[in-house]
């Protein structure tokens, strides 16, 4: 038999090294489910239990693998369902190539069933490189493209082959007019700024007394060229959250995490600083930057368009993090006075101490810092950690400290909820041998989660290391914008918005699924549910039954800010049960020394 469209495809996608492609089945990819029968699931088909799942586990694979995730899906309601999770690869700049079936090409223009115009509907999320196949001849310049380009510009791409054109017999483009041949690889190339820019950056941080860094995921690569940077400048170092295993946690110059999710020594750090120097990040919230005029600026990104954003850089260099760094560096004078990189490690090593006596609050039933906070020193130094959006995120940024080749993310630009649970299988699928944990509350369970235990489920098997722990922090609540609500607005909870309904997490993963889980439900339980979950022979699902009143409040909040969410948050809940009620004021007065100028201290 000759080969047919999809089977050329495939044979492409294999060309390439791809793997995995993450998809779900219909019949607007029929022929490409058949090609995949004829080359014996190679690449590995491997079936979310949704679409935008696919795509996520795709962004996950992507993000821990650092190589180009694929994902697959049907005609019309599958295409539409690939959105969010691609949405995701282009907010945070990660390769990924969706390949997408369409009506044939007799019924396009007909308002068939599931005709979608495709082509319009990728036209933002796929803007760099968006093409629909409709002759053999096309292939395989169309796929080669959308891998390079994904993993090129760092974003991603679509395919989109209408069903009949998959089952064409496939013919190569020929040596001719109006054809277009194609070749296979991404070539490696270095960007290095020109010397006098270098030049110009080394006589801004030169000139500093104060030097802050923030650096973020593109800078992961350059943790040697960071670390020593910041040594010979004296300065401290906050990271964006895409960037938190960009640089070990465990260096007493390291602040942790910056912005709404982020640390008090980061805030002070660019409160306080008088130059800053950024590598590889935009961070997008200009009020956790210095004030405009108090700090000189460098900032140095792989990508001319990312340059000058933010806050207002007196040099800008384009070029490797790396590479730059490298020539930057023996331009670097090293600062003698170490008073300034001493008052950021000793603001550093008391926000730890603070995390530790915020941990150790009592609330009811468990403090949700202290379910986090007891992971910290369990960690495995390979584990892979995924968090969901929400307060999730916010104790995920503040109490894990990554060390050795720790790696975690998350939804960092688009904030999605539902990405947590995901993302840790494409790690999983990405490092098979190394564990993973997912951190989610339970409206990010409730939404994708729940389902896609189902796909561990089908699969952990297959792993080497079978360890996949996804954490539960189950509140009842949707704790983030409850307390948005709180703290903006100075109004209580909208309960019919906020209450979720109470879901045994625990029990449907052991006795539906056959996993194994336990059920946290007093701050005892804690740190044996951690370490029975990271010693298990298969994946885990630890629920914790955590406290809504505990605030996520961000570290530059005043102390009227944090009374006006303390007293919101007493209004309209007159039925909530009285122990949380009678104890949520004493927690708030409990946590604040935490929290705002003076009082951080306490």
């Amino acid at each position: 038999m000759s080969p047919k469209v999809s089977d050329h495809i495939l044979e492409r996608l294999r060309a390439w090294d791809v793997e995995y492609v993450f998809g779900y089945p219909g019949d607007g990819i029929n022929g490409l489910l058949s090609a995949w029968g004829r080359a014996e699931n190679h690449p590995v088909f491997v079936q979310a239990r949704h679409e935008e799942m696919a795509a996520f586990e795709a962004v996950g694979y992507a993000k821990f693998s650092g190589r180009t995730g694929v994902c697959a899906a049907t005609s019309g309601p599958g295409a539409i369902h690939l959105l969010n999770g691609l949405y995701d690869a282009k907010l945070d700049h990660v390769p990924v190539v969706a390949v997408v079936g369409q009506t044939d090409r007799s019924a396009m223009g007909g308002s068939y069933q599931q005709e979608v115009d495709l082509l319009s509907l990728f036209k933002d999320v796929a803007a760099e490189y968006c093409q629909m196949v409709t002759v053999p001849e096309q292939l395989p310049n169309v796929v080669d493209r959308a891998m390079r380009t994904a993993a090129a510009r760092r974003t991603p791409t679509a395919v989109i082959v209408p069903a009949d054109v998959q089952e064409l017999d496939y013919s190569p483009p020929q040596h001719a007019f109006k054809m277009v041949p194609s070749s296979l690889g991404t070539p490696h190339w270095t960007v290095v700024p020109e010397e006098d820019e270098v030049r110009r950056a080394a006589d801004v941080l030169n000139s500093g007394r104060k030097v802050a860094m923030l650096v973020g995921q593109g800078a992961r690569h350059a943790r040697r060229q960071v670390q020593e940077t910041a040594e010979r400048l004296g300065a401290g170092v906050a990271k964006a959250l895409l960037g938190k295993d960009a640089l070990p946690d465990v260096l007493p110059y390291v602040t942790g995490s910056i912005g709404l999710l982020g640390t008090r020594p980061s805030y002070e750090l660019m409160r306080d600083c008088d130059t800053l120097l950024t590598v590889g990040s935009s961070f997008p919230y200009t009020q956790f930057l210095p004030e405009f005029g108090q700090a000189r600026g460098v900032q140095i990104d792989l990508d001319p368009f990312m340059v000058g954003l933010r806050y207002p850089y007196e040099v800008n260099l384009v070029g490797d993090a790396a590479c730059t760094l490298d020539a930057l560096l023996p331009l670097l004078i090293r600062k003698e006075d170490r008073s300034w990189q001493r008052t950021v490690c000793d603001n550093t090593e008391r926000w730890w101490e603070v995390m530790e006596r915020r941990a150790e609050v009592e609330a009811f039933p468990i403090n949700p810092e202290y379910a986090i906070h007891a992971l910290d020193h369990l960690l495995p130094d390979d584990a892979m950690v995924a968090a969901d959006s929400g307060s999730a995120a916010n104790w995920y940024a503040r109490h894990l400290r990554f060390r050795g080749g720790m790696r975690g993310s998350l939804s960092g630009t688009l904030a999605t909820m539902g990405s947590g649970v995901p993302y840790a299988i494409g790690a999983k699928f990405a490092h098979p041998a190394r564990p993973a944990i997912a951190i989610v509350g339970d409206g990010a369970m409730q939404m994708n989660g729940l389902a896609e235990l189902i796909t561990v489920a089908k699969y952990w098997r297959q792993w080497e290391d079978p360890r996949l722990v996804v954490a539960v922090l189950n509140n009842r609540d949707l704790n983030q914008v409850t307390w948005e609500m709180r703290a903006m607005q100075g109004a209580p909870s909208f309960r019919p918005s906020q209450e979720l309904p109470d879901v045994d997490y625990a029990g449907f993963a052991r006795r539906t699924l056959g996993l194994a889980a336990e059920r946290a439900v007093d701050r005892g339980d804690v740190s044996d549910g951690w370490r029975h979950a990271l010693a298990a022979d298969r994946p885990f699902v630890l629920e914790l039954r955590t406290d809504p009143a505990v605030p996520p409040i961000p570290p530059h909040a005043s102390w009227e800010q944090i009374q006006a969410a303390a007293e919101s948050g007493l209004r309209g809940d007159e039925d909530r049960a009285a122990v949380v009620r009678q104890g949520f004021r004493a927690k708030v007065q409990e946590l604040l020394p935490s929290f705002g100028g003076r009082h951080v201290h306490r």
